[in-house]
């Protein structure tokens, strides 16, 4: 979709808001793959619920953009714009065992911020991929450890009330891999509360979760991380590997060899090769196991 009524572009410089015209959102994705569109960089969290009315007036559908880290979007021409949060600097506030990160902070950064200030706790997110806000939505967690778990605050835009919004940790439902936030509500900000550790104790924690993700995950490749959520008392990745499924591939789009349940793009693969496979190893999976995976990765399509 691209914007070009001159009424909404003089109204978005008015914000502050940078207008990316043509964006591949290929290039915005961990996964390489996605169509294009229109995407707005926004500076201000203050200009957001105008942002949102401005579109919403014109009749503008829109998606909120984070990392890009767990997401699949739709091959040509998208249907929407995208919106994006710039970083802002600082990323990271601390006082105390208290940080206040920015949603569109770097996740890896932020713990190793929170590290070398003596604050553990996040040491199995380090190799998580994407930003803060959307390790929030997702309530992202490894080796243990969820993000859900240090929450005391979220500042966020909760597009059903159309504002701002913060909320304390205890309003919040964090589940696995699921949070109580409405699918369109917008991660700004959060204040995480940490427990005081040394930073040679954090670092060696560090170290053997990434030990431990480098033996098994496809670093290096192009993927999503994984692209089914656990069932209860299972493993997606291990029936997957069970069937022997390691390696099938659909045009460019793969199972990866390192990890069942981790799908890579291993060249030029577009969204429908992506869900052609991911629809034919969750029908094998129901076929021989009689379990539904429900899709950790998230899917843009129209």
């Amino acid at each position: 979709m691209r914007i070009e009524d001159p009424k909404i572009l003089e109204a978005l410089a008015e914000m502050g808001v940078e207008l990316r015209s043509g964006t591949a959102l290929s290039a915005e994705t961990h996964l390489g793959i996605g169509g294009t569109t229109d995407l707005l960089s926004i500076k201000s969290h203050d200009s957001i619920p105008d942002l949102l009315n401005l579109l919403d007036s014109h009749h503008v559908p829109h998606k909120f953009l984070g990392g890009g880290s767990n997401l699949l979007v739709q091959d040509g021409e998208l249907p929407w714009v995208a919106l994006q949060l710039a970083r802002s600097e600082p990323e990271v506030t601390l006082a105390g065992n208290f940080a206040r990160i920015d949603a569109a902070a770097d996740l890896g950064r932020t713990v190793t911020y929170c590290a070398k200030n003596d604050l553990g706790g996040m040491e199995g997110l380090i190799g998580v991929p994407g930003t803060v806000g959307g390790a929030l939505r997702m309530n992202a967690g490894a080796y243990g450890t969820q993000i859900g778990t240090y929450v005391r605050e979220v500042k966020l835009y909760r597009a059903a009330a159309r504002k701002l919004e913060t909320l304390r940790g205890d309003q919040i439902s964090f589940e696995y891999r699921h949070t109580s936030f409405a699918p369109d509500d917008m991660m700004l900000a959060v204040k995480l509360e940490l427990p005081s550790k040394p930073f040679k104790e954090i670092l060696q924690g560090i170290r053997i979760c990434n030990e431990k993700r480098r033996a098994s995950q496809p670093l290096g490749q192009k993927s999503a991380g994984c692209i089914f959520k656990n069932p209860p008392g299972a493993s997606a990745g291990r029936m997957i590997d069970e069937l022997g499924l390691k390696g099938l591939s659909v045009g460019d789009a793969r199972v990866s060899d390192r990890h069942a349940n981790f799908f890579v793009n291993a060249g030029t693969a577009s969204a429908s090769d992506m869900l052609s496979l991911i629809a034919d190893v969750r029908e094998r999976v129901a076929k021989n196991f009689g379990v539904t995976l429900e899709h950790e990765v998230v899917l843009w399509l129209a």
